[in-house]
């Protein structure tokens, strides 16, 4: 499911709300899940999972072409954790 998808369905479950509504409802969400993450806060939905980021070290990397050795800064990469509840509804057996 790609975002438009999801907004469709959203919008489709509450015909109170107009389509540009539930589209800014959207947006603003991960707007701000972005915006706290470049932060570095935690962003923590119970029941859904939590999203944060980790530091990568610098390191020598290898270009698969060459072989050459080249050198890779740091970074910071996002990274989720699925909550239980989720984890439970993944693997529930029907």
């Amino acid at each position: 499911m790609n975002k438009s998808e999801l907004i469709a369905l959203l919008a489709e479950k509450n015909p109170h709300l107009f389509l540009r509504d539930v589209e800014r409802i959207v947006t603003t969400i991960f707007d701000e899940i972005s915006s706290a993450m470049s932060r570095g806060d935690r962003v923590e939905l119970r029941g859904f999972g939590a999203f944060s980021i980790k530091e990568r070290a610098a390191r020598v990397g290898r270009n698969p072409r060459t072989g050459e050795a080249v050198q890779v800064d740091k970074k910071f990469v996002p990274y989720f954790k699925c909550g239980k509840e989720l984890r439970e509804r993944l693997n529930a057996d029907d």
